[in-house]
């Protein structure tokens, strides 16, 4: 468990070769650039990201359309092809070269824009003729042309729809009107079109009948007809979605290129961060100065990088001083680093501190195999969690280190699960070595308590007495050796006498006579507190000390309340187990009724239930798990408030870089 040491590297080179060195320190991964500090007769360089930052939210736009309208014709056309996933291998040479790929990828994105444009003029034209058909579908029957339908020197005629419910009420009203008539032309979708004729004597009275009903008059005129203004709005249609298919077909043939583009808009987004960078440069007229961060035992490879670029340059390494902060780069081995994500979610480890991540995962599995309690769901999360960290083991993401996480866990659920005698809530073996969850009691200074939550307390008061330990480690690593011992030892040592004192007080959790273990502990605990209370204003002055100490005596609450919060280590435990045992419960109710129907639903009952209770389980079990470190743990000694160590260029959001020894 280590925070790798930093290096402070100093470079002067050539203004133009500025480029091509950030180029070379990108790809060792090796150098995070930081403020340069203020230097007589340097200037910070000019920096403007405009242009670049449009193109990248240009060409992301692009992409966005792109990838839906691929979508689109695959769904329309049911083709089943699966898009690439982000994370494809590029070599570092390929990234840099990206840079020559802009004109090609400005076409693209000239192309893409222009197929979208198409489409929503091709759209809103479909729409606008899908209109006119809606509006010619009644007259398509009439093949004659309107100006058949023109009105003579005494009479008048009228071409319209009204509702088929209401034609014969209207035919009724036209009798009471002489020199009237009408007559149905064609019936659908509940109207019907109709034919007036009157004589223009009456022509007042059918003014009224016809605004009473409403007849939608015809808007059409002229020596076309109805069948024709239908079909060409029909070919027209046809011709409209033709070319809406040629467009999707086109956007589709761009999916070959979706690769290529994510690529430039990642290297585009590292030429954004190159030239951000400037702000942290200082320049003269004719050279850069840059500093920055460099992990120990990188030197060379980063020095090899610079003079790879120029040999007109200044290079130099040193210490990072006392004062300054540098960014936390970590050192596990391959279990341990599936557990940093935990810490960095609540802060990431100072570079003067040490990384807490080998003692917290122990206790973190530990924590969570107890609460999952049962070797059948550990079983599956060592397979289940176990392949899907094998799958990315090259390449890892969070959601692989996570499942790393509960298949390490899985092992302790799994020993946890032969003690409480647990297997998907059935007792296959035939011993038990831990009490029974629900059942199993003994007595705290003569009260009744679940012996399970009793053990708990004491997993509880050893977890805190590490944290202190931790602590006095942490001050003993910076030289502070009474300091450890006042504010770390002697804190572990009175939790560790206070847990020998539960211990002692508790019958029936143990299989041993423990009770003289009650004073003894009593003893520890006493000694220690009363130095820790004497020492607490060591560095004070006349009342500092006393309300140092007394701070120190009331910290007893917060200690005692802190104890208290492991219950939910039983609670958890318990409620998994009540659920399992249920499940189980049923299950033998069922095969005893020896009927076939009940034996399928039990299995499928023990299936999706257990499935259903473990997803639960472990869901609780992180949150709580977790808080149990952010809270109590890492309370005692944990300072945090570090910034990962970023090296220059290596966030990637589509591809991953293939970075060869140089």
């Amino acid at each position: 468990m280590a925070v790798v040491e930093m290096k402070k590297l100093n470079l002067i080179a050539m203004s133009y070769d500025k480029d091509e060195i950030l180029d070379a320190l990108q790809k060792t991964g090796a150098v995070e650039v930081k403020a340069h500090t203020d230097t007589e007769d340097t200037f910070v360089p000019a920096v403007c990201v405009d242009e670049l930052t449009e193109e990248l939210a240009f060409t992301e736009t692009a992409l966005e359309l792109l990838s839906k309208g691929v979508y689109a014709y695959q769904s329309e056309n049911n083709l089943k092809e699966k898009p690439e996933k982000d994370g494809f291998f590029v070599t570092y040479e390929d990234f840099l070269a990206a840079k020559n790929s802009r004109e090609k990828v400005k076409g693209y994105v000239e192309k893409i824009n222009a197929l979208t444009a198409e489409k929503q003029s091709l759209k809103s034209a479909l729409a606008a003729v899908e209109k006119r058909i809606a509006e010619a579908a009644p007259y398509a029957s009439l093949k004659e042309p309107f100006t058949g339908f023109a009105p003579t020197a005494k009479s008048q005629t009228r071409i319209g729809l009204l509702p088929t419910a209401k034609v014969e009420e209207f035919k009724t009203a036209l009798d009471e009107v002489s020199l009237a008539a009408a007559e149905t032309l064609d019936e659908a979708d509940g109207k019907t079109l109709l034919l007036v004729v009157w004589h223009k004597s009456v022509s007042a009275e059918m003014d009224s009948v016809l605004s009473a009903y409403s007849l939608t008059a015809c808007p059409y005129e002229g020596d076309i007809c109805g069948k024709e203004i239908y079909d060409a709005a029909i070919a027209e249609k046809a011709k409209i979605e033709a070319a809406l298919k040629e467009n999707g077909a086109a956007m589709y043939a761009l999916k070959e290129k979706i690769n290529e583009i994510k690529l430039y808009i990642d290297h585009l987004t590292f030429a954004i961060e190159k030239e951000m960078s400037g702000e942290k440069l200082r320049a003269t007229e004719c050279t850069f100065f840059l500093e920055a961060f460099v992990p120990a035992g990188s030197e060379e490879t980063v020095e090899k990088a610079i003079e790879g670029v120029s040999k007109a340059t200044y290079v130099q390494f040193s210490d990072v001083g006392e004062e300054e902060d540098a960014p936390t780069l970590l050192k596990n081995n391959g279990l341990v680093s599936n557990f940093e994500g935990i810490t960095n979610t609540f802060s990431t480890p100072n570079y003067r501190e040490f990384d807490p991540n080998t003692v917290m995962s122990i206790f973190y599995a530990l924590f969570m195999g107890f609460i999952v309690g049962d070797w059948g769901y550990g079983l599956l999360m060592i397979i289940v969690g176990g392949y899907l960290w094998w799958r990315d083991r090259k390449y890892p993401t969070g959601m692989s280190r996570l499942a790393a996480v509960f298949a390490f866990s899985g092992f302790f659920a799994l020993f946890w699960g032969v003690l409480f005698n647990s297997f998907y809530g059935f007792a296959p073996l035939p011993f038990t070595v831990m009490p029974n969850p629900q059942e199993g009691r003994c007595t705290f200074i003569g009260i009744e308590v679940p012996s399970v939550l009793a053990f708990c307390l004491v997993l509880g008061v050893v977890h805190i007495c590490v944290g202190y330990i931790c602590k006095a480690y942490q001050f003993f690593r910076r030289g502070k050796v009474f300091d450890g011992i006042c504010e770390g030892l002697s804190w572990a040592i009175f939790s560790l006498g206070v847990g020998l004192a539960i211990a002692g007080f508790t019958e029936g959790l143990f299989p041993w006579d423990l009770s003289v273990l009650a004073p003894v502990g009593g003893i520890i605990a006493g000694v220690a507190l009363v130095f820790a209370v004497f020492t607490a204003g060591r560095h004070e002055k006349f009342v500092g000390k006393f309300i140092k100490g007394f701070g120190a005596l009331y910290g007893i609450i917060g200690f005692a309340s802190d104890i208290v919060s492991y219950a939910r280590l039983y609670g958890l435990m318990l409620s998994g187990a009540v659920i399992a045992g249920i499940i189980a419960n049923a299950m033998k109710t069922f095969l005893a009724m020896g009927n076939v129907f009940l034996i399928i639903l039990g299995v499928v009952l023990l299936v999706v239930g257990n499935l259903f209770n473990l997803v639960i389980g472990l869901l609780g079990a992180y949150i709580h798990d977790s808080r149990l470190q952010y809270v109590e743990f890492y309370g005692r000694f944990y300072e945090g408030e570090g910034e990962l160590f970023r090296p220059l260029g290596s966030t990637q959001k589509y591809v991953r870089l293939v970075r060869e020894k140089m």
